[in-house]
């Protein structure tokens, strides 16, 4: 059981019996009253949405999902291929069932690649990923102690506050569960 503030956009939950995606969330705190997680969910099996509203106190089931390791090809406008690494099955999934982890697909990297009944309906990226900066601000002199940030675009199109010293062509690893920048990659 997970809390309903612990929701994240890809997670996939039973809600009435049948798994769901998260799509959207929204954290809630009106006023004087308790806070809320208002949610947007995709029915994997019809394949339908509708929004739901959770109070912070709710726990939720996570859907138990079989999982296969994956290794992400390419894509073609909103479809991205993964072969199966050990029997080289590929699958397709599309943006809309991937969320926000299409910033996280570098070819050639391995995922955990999520199946309902047989059928392809997620991924969980790693914990960390190492991405390139390909634009950002120049790079500020004296400016290797200060705590200052300042955008950087990403080759996936992710954009992360990095440290000002920072410049382009560098590559970085990303804390996937927040989408923010850790450190410097070696």
């Amino acid at each position: 059981m997970i809390a309903a503030t612990q929701l994240r956009v890809g997670m996939t939950i039973l809600y009435n019996g049948e798994p769901h995606r998260v799509t959207n969330v929204q954290h809630i705190t009106p006023g004087n009253w308790r806070g809320m997680v208002q949610t947007k969910l995709k029915n994997l099996k019809t394949g339908s949405t509708a929004e739901n509203r959770f109070r912070s106190e709710d726990k939720l089931e996570k859907a138990h999902l079989e999982q296969h390791e994956m290794e992400y090809l390419y894509n073609s406008g909103t479809d991205y291929y993964f072969m199966n690494t050990e029997n080289y099955e590929q699958v397709l999934l599309s943006s809309e069932e991937l969320g926000g982890n299409v910033y996280y697909l570098i070819s050639n990297v391995r995922f955990m690649v999520d199946f309902y009944e047989g059928r392809a309906v997620g991924i969980e990226p790693p914990q960390v990923v190492e991405l390139k900066v390909v634009d950002t601000a120049p790079n500020l002199k004296g400016a290797t102690v200060t705590n200052t940030l300042k955008p950087a675009t990403l080759e996936t199109g992710l954009i992360v506050n990095v440290p000002a010293f920072i410049d382009v062509g560098e590559k970085i690893r990303i804390d996937t569960t927040e989408g923010k920048y850790i450190e410097r990659a070696k």
